[in-house]
């Protein structure tokens, strides 16, 4: 299991170091996590036939996208536990489930806060974590995002440059 304060293939092809995402942990988090989401989302979105917009309940949008009756929503990492977001998993995840689909979890990092596990659990949520976010992509789009992400990495196409 990853710890806070290593690295993923992410930050890794952005070029985002520990020391660099220190400055302002909360900022950086919140980049990573809608980069995540956007790539995860035109990914599918360009490869699969299936792939629907985001499901909207009320004022509630309780997942990112659909794939067929796979009800996505995706987590860089969720490091907060305090009740708020513990009860939108389980409320979410219910009402998902309740309307016909399956709520699934993609999860960038491993180092997730266990609280939050337990409620995505407690909701019905296929929780997906790490490689396993990857290969499950990797199955329903015929894309490795993983292997893309390296490469760029090793390019240094897309690192970040403050000079």
């Amino acid at each position: 299991m990853d710890d806070y304060d290593s690295t993923d293939v992410l930050m890794e092809a952005f070029g985002i170091t520990q020391e660099l995402k220190r400055e302002n942990k909360q900022f950086w988090g919140r980049q990573l996590g809608m980069c995540w989401q956007l790539l995860v989302v035109e990914l599918c979105k360009n490869t699969c036939s299936d792939f629907s917009v985001a499901l909207r309940f009320g004022a509630d949008e309780p997942c990112d996208l659909v794939l067929g009756k796979d009800a996505i929503d995706t987590k860089y990492r969720v490091g907060s536990g305090d009740s708020g977001t513990l009860k939108k998993f389980k409320q979410y995840g219910d009402l998902l489930t309740e309307k016909g689909y399956r709520p699934v979890f993609l999860f960038l990092r491993e180092d997730n806060l266990p609280a939050a596990m337990t409620a995505c659990q407690a909701g019905g949520w296929y929780v997906y974590n790490g490689m396993k976010t990857f290969e499950y992509l990797k199955d329903k789009t015929g894309f490795d995002l993983y292997e893309w992400l390296c490469f760029h990495r090793d390019q240094k196409t897309f690192f970040i440059n403050r000079g």
